[in-house]
């Protein structure tokens, strides 16, 4: 009898957990079909650093496409980045939704904060690379042009559409991913994997892990390279703070 219960109780949590993954793949592709009715306003959203720059520098430039598909397919990519991005808060809320019925009341007070602020990270993290890096990239980039009264053939940049989006959103990925730093470790402090003791001696191993991984997840280039690496410095610090202050709760707790 009691193995009857829990077959049908883990059927029970089989069919939940279908039921919101199909309620997000539905939310997902209604957004991607928004998105890409307004995929010329998503793109020139996100081509604007770059007509910045070029304004800014006093350049006539323009993005090209040299295969017949690309800019379709590059409206369709960036259509389901834009859905994406603004899905993962709801899938979020389904995977609260489905864990939290299993949950302690002092375990759900603890994780919410992590659903909330996590998007926020992610929101940071984009903006970071929307308003800062990429025009310093750019403008870095731009730089190596030179004029036919330098070298014997001019040096100009003829950017293309697939390649220039693919680099914002793939920053605005990587950025945003690597701010979720602080909610990785807060997490591993609360299961006591790690302390503020051990983040500490393991200081100047992180500091070359994250100058590595900002190599890997950037081009190759000081600016963006740096200006992924400073941030993820800055939120480590943050994060040995905020592992000391549970740390500090958790002692609470105990006593």
């Amino acid at each position: 009898m009691k193995n009857d219960q829990k077959e049908s109780s883990f059927v029970d949590h089989l069919v939940e957990l279908r039921e919101r993954l199909i309620h997000s793949i539905i939310f997902l592709f209604i957004l991607f079909a928004v998105s890409y009715f307004f995929s010329e306003k998503i793109y020139s959203f996100l081509v604007n650093p770059y007509a910045e720059a070029v304004k800014e520098s006093n350049l006539d430039r323009r993005l090209i496409f040299t295969a017949l598909q690309e800019t379709f397919l590059t409206y369709l990519k960036v259509s389901f980045f834009t859905a994406f991005f603004f899905t993962s808060p709801y899938i979020l809320m389904q995977i609260w939704k489905f864990i939290a019925p299993g949950l302690y009341d002092h375990e759900k007070s603890a994780i919410m904060p992590y659903l909330v602020i996590t998007p926020i990270l992610f929101l940071l993290g984009g903006m970071l690379v929307y308003y800062l890096v990429m025009p310093l990239a750019i403008k870095f980039f731009l730089s190596f042009e030179s004029s036919a009264l330098e070298t014997s053939l001019p040096i100009q940049l003829e950017a293309k559409v697939n390649e220039y989006l693919s680099l914002v959103m793939k920053l605005i990925f990587a950025f945003g991913l690597s701010f979720q730093l602080p909610v990785v470790l807060s997490l591993l402090a609360r299961i006591r994997v790690v302390d503020s003791k051990f983040l500490k001696e393991k200081r100047k191993y992180v500091v070359v892990m994250i100058f590595a991984a900002a190599a890997i997840l950037t081009p190759p280039d000081p600016i963006t390279q740096i200006g992924l690496a400073v941030p993820l410095l800055i939120l480590y610090e943050l994060s040995i703070i905020s592992v000391k202050l549970i740390e500090k709760k958790l002692k609470e707790n105990n006593a």
